[in-house]
């Protein structure tokens, strides 16, 4: 229990960090962008999220888990395709700017605005993840801890 404590706290502290570093530099070098349609657009979408990984490195005094980073950028009116998270990843998720319209499993969907986060648990399903703007971009940090094994954080639900 206490171990889950520190975790948390240095999560909260890691992604802050990154959150205030990030947002100063807007120039984040972006890597795989998607293609496909847009989760919960219309059907014209074209547009689907860059994710950058900003970093991935075992966690020292927590044999088996790594810290995972994200920095996600969402066009606008871009979106991620519904899909789930690996069975040990928990994330916490930071709106860096814009506005992200998110719901994991059954909850309500909701809108989250810069400087606002929300927590996921272990093998949530994701499935809205969209910029809730049509003319502006959105930025979102997600931190995870993972079993070091877990090769995919993020896992496409089956077409």
């Amino acid at each position: 229990m206490r171990k889950t404590r520190i975790v948390a706290v240095a999560v909260l502290i890691v992604g802050s960090s990154l959150a205030l570093a990030l947002s100063q530099q807007p120039e984040v070098k972006r890597s795989d962008r998607g293609t496909a349609p847009t989760a919960g657009s219309t059907q014209g979408a074209r547009f689907r999220e860059t994710v950058t990984v900003a970093a991935d490195e075992p966690i020292p005094n927590l044999p088996e888990k790594r810290l995972v980073t994200h920095v996600v950028d969402y066009p606008p009116g871009g979106g991620s395709a519904p899909h789930r998270h690996s069975r040990s990843a928990f994330i916490y998720a930071y709106v860096i700017s814009g506005a992200i319209r998110s719901q994991v499993e059954s909850e309500p969907a909701r809108v989250y605005r810069a400087g606002e986060a929300w927590f996921e648990n272990p093998g949530s399903r994701h499935p809205v993840s969209i910029n809730a703007s049509n003319t502006e971009p959105a930025r979102l940090l997600a931190v995870v801890i993972v079993d070091a094994a877990d090769k995919q954080v993020t896992i496409p639900d089956a077409p």
